[in-house]
């Protein structure tokens, strides 16, 4: 089976969905699927060396957004163009914005089947990004831009069930199947604490809390703060450690200087995910998280595959993994709540302990060889029920230019 993968987002650019297509990538290829990859080309080089069947097309910048790029869709047209002698089975179709119609043109034009994962929850990123947009308006576009383009495709993957359910409360009425993202083995493999600490110039002793992901809005990272400014009040010695870039690292930062933690909250960057991100997980007493944006949560997993005690809220897709069982601590929303939460198991070593052990016992269930033999058999059920005539493909691309655009301006 040779399915071709494209989206508007792919490593460098670190984020979920690039993680998610990585792994299901690798897991595929072991399970008989083979993939090619269609994404956008980055100023600086790729984390890693691309494959032959990564197929990177020049891009532009998107406004506002500096670690973006935005497919020129005519390039991108001449390099799809160039691949239907590779006799595709399947496209899919992993963000929705010139990735979506592009894979649904190539599909319809070539007669094959063409599904989307749906990684993003519009809502709230509207909200964020569009601000001056009223809320209830934003819900609206979102929910019809989302019900649009599920339509055009002939099944939809949700990363948990409550995106499924997201996605019917939109409206949409396509198949949806939740296949997750899972975690690879060598995630299990344990990380130097002790190193990254060196590496990052920052004491041996001082009790680290961790937050690892995009540092933007919709993140809630300004809540993690105001709950850190309580943990302080017991724990002077206590240290918050910030992992990843985004666009709310200046409004981040200032927040810090307002409340009085620039000595006490640190700023990583980016971690390079084969060594460097196990260290930091490592070295970490607490990990914490509080995103209400989520379509799966995939760095909680990582934190429990290393053992790390994980206090979090539970909103869309962390719900489906903080599940009874997990070791994790489920918070309320509210700072001096969920900073008691983190207390009870900085001021506890044995009982955080036993949450990382029981976590990492719990997180060995997401196996990502498990979710790609789940993902094969997704794709071979549609191959199987197709029945697409090919049919001419239009030249023109809805919302071309001005309404993508603005979605593309939206992230």
């Amino acid at each position: 089976m040779r399915v071709l993968f494209i989206s508007d987002v792919y490593f460098p650019r670190v984020n979920g969905v690039s993680t998610s297509i990585a792994t299901f990538r690798a897991d595929l290829a072991a399970a008989g699927v083979d993939t090619t990859l269609v994404v956008p080309q980055y100023a600086e080089a790729p984390a890693v060396p691309d494959d032959p069947d990564v197929i990177r097309v020049r891009s532009g910048q998107v406004p506002r957004d500096p670690e973006d790029r935005r497919m020129l869709w005519g390039e991108l047209q001449r390099a799809l163009q160039a691949l239907p002698g590779q006799n595709f089975d399947l496209v899919h179709v992993h963000t929705p914005f010139l990735a979506h119609y592009a894979g649904v043109r190539f599909a319809r034009a070539a007669g094959i089947p063409v599904v989307e994962t749906y990684h993003t929850f519009f809502e709230e990123y509207l909200h964020h990004y569009v601000p001056l947009l009223p809320r209830a308006l934003g819900r609206r576009l979102a929910r019809a831009v989302t019900r649009a383009q599920c339509t055009q495709v002939d099944a939809v993957i949700a990363p948990s069930q409550p995106m499924r359910e997201m996605l019917a409360a939109s409206g949409v009425r396509r198949p949806v199947q939740v296949i997750p993202t899972g975690l690879p083995a060598d995630r299990f493999v344990r990380g130097d604490g002790a190193r990254f600490r060196r590496l990052q110039n920052l004491p041996p002793d001082r009790p680290l809390l961790l937050y690892v992901g995009r540092v933007a809005h919709e993140k809630n990272i300004g809540f993690l703060l105001e709950s850190f400014l309580e943990v302080r009040r017991s724990r002077p010695d206590a240290l918050l450690v910030i992992a990843g870039e985004g666009p709310a690292r200046a409004p981040l930062a200032a927040q810090v200087a307002r409340l009085g933690l620039v000595r006490d909250v640190a700023f990583v960057g980016y971690l390079d995910r084969e060594r460097s991100l196990a260290d930091c997980y490592a070295a970490a007493a607490v990990f914490v998280f509080a995103s209400r944006t989520e379509t799966q949560g995939l760095v909680l997993l990582e934190a429990m595959a290393q053992a790390c005690p994980v206090v979090s809220t539970a909103h869309l897709g962390t719900a489906s993994i903080l599940q009874p069982g997990c070791g994790a601590r489920v918070a309320p929303d509210e700072p001096a709540a969920f900073a008691q939460s983190v207390l009870q198991l900085l001021d506890d070593p044995e009982r955080a302990e036993r949450c990382g052990v029981q976590g990492q016992v719990y997180a060995r269930g997401w196996s990502s060889a498990l979710m790609a033999a789940r993902m094969r058999e997704f794709y071979a059920e549609h191959c199987a029920r197709a029945n697409i005539a090919p049919e001419p493909a239009s030249t023109a691309v809805p919302g071309e230019p001005h309404e993508r655009q603005a979605c593309l301006d939206s992230r």
